[in-house]
C-alpha cells in the first residue's frame, strides 16, 4: 500500500519557471498550482502525459435490492452495454477530448461473457477470480453483515493495481477513474461517515434522484447497516470491506498503483471520492499525486474533500458519475501542462519583467 512522495528537489526550479512566465506573477491562479503539480509528479521541468485514459469500474451492491436508488439494479448491466456500444456520456466526452477509455466489470451481476472493450475482473467467493454464475457476482448486502470478506477486497485492490500497471506498460502517464453501480452512493455514504466522523444525514445524499421519502428510507437503512456492526472501526480496509463495493475497492487498489507509477491521477466525484478517501487513509502521500476534477453535488463529497484538505478545478452541479468529471477536467490539466512546457518567459520573449 506504500506511496512514496513527490521528490521536493524540482520545486525550486519548477516554481522560478512557472513564475518566470509571461504574466504577472500569480496571474493565471489555480492553474499554476495544477502545472506545478504535474511537475513535481512527472519529476520533471518538461513533463508529459502520454495516452491519458479513463477507467470505469463497475459491479452491483447486494444492499441495492433493499431500494436505496430510484433505479433498478438492472440499471447496472445495462449501462455497461451503453459503454461498450459507445452512447454514454463518459464515451462521448472521452472521444472530444482524446481520452482513452477502458471498461472494467469489477462484479457485475450479469453475466456478459467475452466482450471487446470489457475488461473482465470480477471477484468471486474467497478472493478469488470468478469464473461463475452471475449469482456469485456483486457484493453481499451490508445490511446482513460484510458486504466482501477481507480476502475479496484485498484482490479486488490487486485487480486494480494490475491494471493500473498494464496501462502504465502501455505508456499511460495520466489517469482517471469513474464507475457505474446502483447503490454505490449508498456504499460511499457509509465509507465517508466511518472515515470521517461526520454524521450519517451530512454524508447521505439523493443519488440517482431520490425524493424525500426516498432519501428518508436510504438514511434509515444506513443507519441500520452501521447499527449492526457495533465493533466499527476506522480501518480503511475494515470500513471498505464491510461497506464498499468490488468497484470502490479496485479504484482504491488502482489509484495507489498509479500513484506508485508517477501518474497523475484524476478524481471524478463522490463515488471516486470514495475511494480516493481509502487510498489516503492508507496511504497519505498519494494525494501528492491526485487531481480532484470537481465538486459533485452529493452532500457527502463536500465531506471527502474537506477531510482530505483538497480543493476541486470545477463546480458544475454534476453528480453523473462515470469519470464525467475527468474527462471535463482534463482540457484544463493540458492547459496547465501546455503552460508549463510551452509558454515564454521574460527572458526568452524579450519582454521587460517587473521593476
Amino acid at each position: 500500500m506504500n506511496v512514496s512522495p513527490v521528490a521536493t528537489t524540482l520545486d525550486a526550479a519548477l516554481r522560478q519557471k512557472i513564475d518566470t512566465k509571461t504574466k504577472p506573477l500569480g496571474a493565471l491562479g489555480r492553474l499554476e498550482a495544477l502545472a506545478f503539480q504535474i511537475g513535481r509528479v512527472r519529476g520533471s521541468l518538461t513533463p508529459t502525459l502520454a495516452r491519458p485514459h479513463i477507467v470505469v469500474f463497475a459491479a452491483d451492491h447486494g444492499a441495492a435490492k433493499a431500494g436505496l436508488s430510484a433505479y433498478p439494479q438492472d440499471v447496472t448491466w445495462q449501462m455497461v452495454e451503453n459503454f461498450l456500444a459507445g452512447g454514454a456520456a463518459i464515451n462521448v466526452f472521452a472521444r472530444a477530448n482524446g481520452l482513452e477509455l477502458t471498461i472494467v466489470d469489477a462484479g457485475v451481476a450479469h453475466d456478459f461473457g467475452e466482450r471487446p472493450g470489457l475488461v473482465d475482473a470480477k471477484v468471486g467467493a474467497g478472493g478469488t477470480a470468478s469464473a461463475g454464475s452471475a449469482a456469485n457476482m456483486g457484493t453481499a448486502s451490508y445490511l446482513d453483515g460484510a458486504a466482501m470478506t477481507e480476502a475479496q477486497c484485498v484482490a479486488a485492490m490487486e485487480r486494480g493495481a494490475e491494471i493500473v500497471a498494464g496501462l502504465a506498460g502501455q505508456g499511460c502517464e495520466m489517469v482517471g477513474f469513474g464507475e457505474m453501480g446502483i447503490g454505490n452512493t449508498a456504499a460511499a455514504s457509509l465509507i465517508t461517515h466511518c472515515l470521517t466522523g461526520v454524521p450519517l444525514a451530512d454524508c447521505v445524499g439523493r443519488g440517482t434522484g431520490l425524493d424525500d421519502a426516498g432519501l428518508a428510507r436510504k438514511t434509515a437503512l444506513l443507519q441500520q447497516a452501521l447499527d449492526i456492526w457495533p465493533a466499527r472501526s476506522a480501518d480503511p480496509l475494515l470500513v471498505l470491506a464491510r461497506y464498499g463495493g468490488f468497484e470502490i475497492a479496485m479504484m482504491a487498489g488502482a489509484m495507489l498503483a498509479a500513484a506508485r507509477q508517477k501518474m497523475l491521477v484524476l478524481v471524478d466525484g463522490f463515488i471516486s471520492g470514495a475511494a480516493a478517501l481509502v487510498a489516503a487513509r492508507l496511504a497519505p502521500a498519494f494525494l501528492d499525486y491526485a487531481v480532484f476534477s470537481h465538486l459533485s453535488q452529493e452532500s457527502g463529497h463536500r465531506v471527502q474533500l474537506a477531510a482530505l484538505g483538497v480543493v476541486p478545478l470545477l463546480d458544475l452541479d454534476l453528480r453523473l458519475g462515470e469519470g464525467t468529471g475527468c474527462a471535463l477536467a482534463w482540457p484544463l490539466v493540458k492547459c496547465a501542462l501546455a503552460m508549463l512546457n510551452e509558454m515564454a518567459s521574460f527572458a526568452s520573449a524579450g519582454v521587460s519583467e517587473k521593476l
